[in-house]
């Protein structure tokens, strides 16, 4: 499990966007064909943010969805939820205990953590709380 930091959080997300575009774009096709043309699946626009880099964007282009659910398993990020790009960036409260740095797609910056046994619905706002 990786300890991001808050900054390091907020610095990838601009990448995390681009990659959770792919894998999603992925999945709504993978939905369609299941269903042979005739699915219902909602269609979840990727929120554009703030436009890439050229390089970023071709590198972009060069990955498969395999690359990026890859890419964000190896940093350690959990991908809770695809349709709604829900994730938690694992951290390190100063006390030692583990905290998760909460952020769906639709949210500009990183806002929200919680405990790992209290999930979405124990989102609680930033900053972190002295103790814990």
């Amino acid at each position: 499990m990786a300890d991001w930091t808050l900054e390091e959080a907020r610095a990838y997300l601009p990448r995390l966007r681009r990659l959770l575009g792919i894998v999603r774009q992925a999945a709504d096709v993978s939905v369609r064909a299941s269903a042979n043309g005739h699915a219902t699946a909602p269609s979840h626009p990727v929120e554009a943010g703030p436009a890439p880099e050229p390089e970023a964007e071709a590198d972009d282009q060069s990955i498969g969805p395999s690359d990026a659910l890859a890419e964000i398993e190896d940093r350690g990020i959990v991908l809770r939820d695809v349709a709604r790009g829900l994730v938690d960036f694992p951290s390190r409260h100063r006390s030692g205990q583990v905290v998760l740095l909460c952020w769906q797609e639709g949210e500009e910056d990183i806002g929200w953590w919680h405990l790992p046994d209290d999930g979405f619905a124990g989102r609680r706002p930033l900053p972190l709380p002295p103790e814990l």
